[in-house]
């Protein structure tokens, strides 16, 4: 079956093991990482029949922006299986500038992690964007964290009422480590959510649960690498015992939905 990993992060090779570990330490877990880079994750991505692979860049300050966008546009000119998003940061100057250079090198949206780039959802600064690029480009968002409130999916959903032509995906079911609280703010809500860094955290039971509290037309595959390896969440994917339309959409037909608008 086609799969397409809409949810995945690269690092440049010497960076690539110390920024694993930093995202790692970040969500204090014990297990899991691998080495970070578009080769690598290439190479145990395509041995589960993963096709094409989202990238989801994200600045930590804003002086990190160009230099992060530039590595994303130049890594998927090398490698024609990636398809990467941009990013941008609340506190920059340039936005507007960042907005067209990120679309004038054909970068498909943007990705926002607020709970490490220090900034809420729905902050005003943030709001420029959101305009610009909605009925334009998607976004992913990082969506929840129970230690704090930046990313809370109640934050997501003023904005899905401010902007209603936005596209967005809420990662992690919308709300990582708040999934059930995640799944009642959301669930009459336009938007997507993806499956990425949830399984290690529930049983299969409650995976397939939140599946079909969704509906397939609304969830993404992805794996969240590097902090999971791609061929092992790939395999657990496969394994589900999901209606096969059901399974299609989620795999690769959701994804293209999207990246055909881009």
């Amino acid at each position: 079956m086609k799969l397409i990993d809409f949810h995945t992060h690269i690092y440049p090779e010497p960076i690539a093991d110390k920024a694993t570990k930093a995202v790692r330490d970040f969500y204090e877990f014990e297990e899991g990482g691998v080495h970070g880079t578009a080769e690598f994750l290439l190479e145990q991505g395509k041995k589960a029949g993963v096709e094409e692979f989202v990238v989801l860049p994200v600045a930590l300050n804003p002086k990190q922006v160009r230099k992060i966008n530039q590595n994303i546009i130049e890594e998927t000119a090398l490698h024609p299986e990636l398809h990467g998003f941009g990013t941008v940061h609340a506190a920059m100057e340039n936005m507007e500038e960042e907005l067209e250079f990120i679309e004038k090198n054909g970068l498909l949206g943007i990705k926002i992690h607020p709970d490490t780039q220090l900034f809420n959802i729905d902050d005003e600064r943030l709001f420029p964007m959101y305009a610009a690029i909605q009925g334009k480009m998607p976004i992913m968002i990082h969506t929840g964290d129970y230690r704090y409130d930046y990313s809370h999916p109640r934050r997501l959903v003023k904005i899905l009422e401010m902007f209603p032509k936005l596209e967005v995906i809420g990662a992690h079911f919308g709300g990582w480590s708040l999934f059930g609280e995640a799944y009642e703010l959301l669930k009459n809500r336009s938007c997507w959510v993806d499956l990425s860094s949830s399984r290690q955290f529930m049983s299969e039971a409650e995976f397939l649960k939140y599946i079909d509290l969704y509906g397939a037309d609304r969830v993404l595959y992805g794996s969240d690498f590097p902090l999971w390896d791609p061929k092992e969440e790939a395999e657990f994917f496969l394994r589900l015992p999901l209606a096969e339309d059901a399974r299609e959409k989620i795999a690769w037909k959701n994804a293209e939905k999207i990246m055909k608008r881009c």
